[in-house]
């Protein structure tokens, strides 16, 4: 039998990761996502951090099929793009041949997210076409709010049965808190007994010292 309280928590996680700021789901003609920003957060790139942080795992989690590249790099003072690709409305539903192509590269091969500005964001293929976001100085909310607007993205809502089961986990949270301060106060009560005990310990020790 699973322990109620892991439940819990692994329920916790799960709809952390389900809904929430990214929770929405892309419409079938973005083909993929990349972003460049630096890796540090300071000098305008807060908000594309907090986005990649916040924002990017619910995005994913939601459209799996859709690849998303990271490229971070050194450069705090370069610029923090969001590229979104489009499938031109002319070409097919299916992939293009390069990126058919692409895909049967060997991985070590394939464009992969990086620390090191080893794969910036490249040009449209045939049948895409590009839209940027200008995240650099931006707030997170302010680029999640652009991201919707121009993908045509629908956000995900809670259904009845997880808005109550986060009600259920708010609650346990508050009960939890409230725990731990009425511990937190029988422990330092409990110290302070000691430590006053001690003290009349020692007290006593040195009147019986000096009347011996």
């Amino acid at each position: 039998m699973v322990n109620p309280g892991k439940r819990m928590h692994s329920l916790q996680a799960l709809l952390a990761l389900r809904h929430g700021p990214g929770a929405a789901i892309l419409p079938p003609e973005i083909t993929r996502i990349h972003l460049d920003f630096a890796r540090k957060w300071n000098a305008g790139h807060l908000g594309p951090r907090k986005f990649w942080r916040t924002c990017l795992p619910r995005l994913k989690y939601w459209n799996p099929a859709i690849p998303v590249l990271v490229n971070r790099s050194d450069d705090q003072a370069g610029p923090a793009t969001m590229s979104i690709y489009f499938r031109q409305a002319s070409s097919s539903d299916s992939p293009s041949i390069t990126e058919a192509v692409r895909s049967m590269l060997p991985l070590a091969q394939q464009p992969h997210s990086s620390i090191t500005n080893e794969h910036p964001a490249p040009p449209p293929e045939e049948g895409e076409r590009v839209v940027t976001i200008d995240m650099k100085n931006v707030h997170s909310d302010t680029i999640l709010n652009e991201f919707l607007a121009k993908t045509g993205a629908t956000p995900v809502h809670p259904t009845p049965d997880e808005q109550m089961e986060m009600r259920q986990i708010e609650d346990r949270k508050e009960t939890a808190a409230i725990d731990r301060s009425i511990m937190k106060n029988f422990i330092d009560n409990k110290r302070q007994e000691e430590r006053m005990l001690a003290l009349a310990k020692q007290e006593a020790e040195a009147i019986k010292a000096a009347n011996q």
